[in-house]
This record gives structure tokens, sequence and C-alpha cells, in this order.
């Protein structure tokens, strides 16, 4: 049986914070140790109390949430897992929060059935790791599959697992159906590469494209995630 997870909650918001944490209570399996208002705060609780995971908002009155992490992640004491939360929308903060070193992020506002998957794959991926003595490269490959839960697919030459994160978010992210065009801007991706990964996600039926008659010439395509409705 996997220990309890131990959890510093920070958010700006004692409401929010509160809330997190009643959160993490009906997932099961996790401890509220801590709860921090400001990114000082927060700082002090990982050196003190050593949680295993830091519930992370990246808006914090004092100091971003990502530096912070970047902080933590500049020394290797203490070692300690983060998922981000936010509730800006931007590609630029979502990926920022990535290659800082978040395991995984939630965008507000979500709800409890979001948060309890998320942190569910977390626990399992960590259980997963815990039980890896000399791991193979498809055994790490499946841990960090359940990590990224449904995002995880079978990866072919040419196409990066971080990019197509990228662009599924920002699918997810976006109030309609984008174009490649679109979709470029969004990520920072040439046209061309963004039209690359739309497609594979097509193929793979994680994505859908639909046909857009409405102006002369041809038709434009435009693309959404399969689970979302056509209107966005």
């Amino acid at each position: 049986m996997m220990p309890v997870i131990r959890v510093v909650v920070v958010d700006d918001d004692f409401r929010v914070a509160e809330l997190h944490g009643r959160y993490l209570e009906l997932t099961g399996g996790f401890e509220v140790v801590g709860t921090a208002h400001t990114g000082d705060a927060a700082r002090r609780h990982v050196h003190e109390l050593r949680p295993d995971l830091l519930l992370l908002d990246v808006y914090l009155p004092d100091l971003s949430g990502l530096d912070l992490l970047r902080e933590l992640r500049s020394t290797p004491e203490p070692q300690v897992d983060v998922i981000a939360i936010t509730a800006a929308r931007d590609v630029e903060t979502i990926r920022a929060a990535m290659q800082t070193g978040a395991f995984q992020y939630l965008i507000k506002p979500f709800t409890f059935n979001a948060f309890r998957e998320k942190l569910q794959s977390y626990a399992e991926a960590r259980r997963r790791m815990s039980a890896l003595t000399s791991a193979t490269q498809d055994e790490v490959d499946v841990v960090f599959g359940t990590l990224r839960g449904t995002l995880q697919m079978s990866t072919p030459k040419g196409i990066s697992a971080a990019t197509r994160e990228l662009v599924v978010e920002c699918l997810r992210t976006a109030d309609a159906p984008q174009s490649a065009t679109e979709m470029a801007r969004l990520t920072g991706l040439s046209r061309v590469t963004a039209r690359r990964y739309l497609d594979h996600l097509c193929r793979t039926h994680a994505a859908v494209v639909e046909m857009e008659y409405g102006s002369p010439g041809r038709p434009q395509h435009r693309y959404r995630l399969a689970d979302r409705p056509a209107d966005g």
C-alpha cells in the first residue's frame, strides 16, 4: 500500500486554498500538511515540512509561482513534485510551467472531477515510478503516459510528445475550432508544423477536422478535440 502523499496547497485566495484542500480530502490518498498564501510562505513550507507535492498557484502577491518553481528546481534539495494551477489561458504561461518542471497543470476554473483525474493520474505515476528499480525506456514511457492521461499515445517519427501536448492544450482552451494558421499563432510553431500535429491528432482520433465553407475559394480546415462539441 502506497503511503499518503503529503501536500502543501498554495493559493493567494484563502477560500480557494480551502476548497483545494477539501478536493484533496475527497480524492483520497492525499494529506494537506500546510497551506500558503504567498510565495515566501510556500518556500518556507517546502523547506520545513518537506512535502511530496506542491499544489502551486502561478499568481501570488509577492512572487510568481513560476519564479518559485525555477528556484526550487535550481537546487537538488528539497525535492518536491509540483502541479501548477493558473487562471491564465495563454500558451506562454502553460509552456513556461511545463518547461520549468511542473509535472502537470490545472487551468481555473476546473471541476472536482477534473481535479480528481489529474491528482489520481499523478498518484498512479508516482506509484509506478516507486516500483521501478532499473527502468527501460518503455517502462518510463508507461509511467509518463499515466501522468499525461489521455494525451499519451504512440509517437511516430517527427512528432514530439511535448509539442503534441501543447497543441492539445491550445485546442482545449480555444473558444472555437482552430485553423492551422490560428494554431501556429497560438503555439509559436510554423503553420506547416502546426498542420502536421493537427493531422496527427486527427489520425489518432484525439481531434476532428471540420470544413468551413463561409468564404470564397477552398473551404478552410478547422480542428477541435474529439471530446468537445462542434460549437467549442
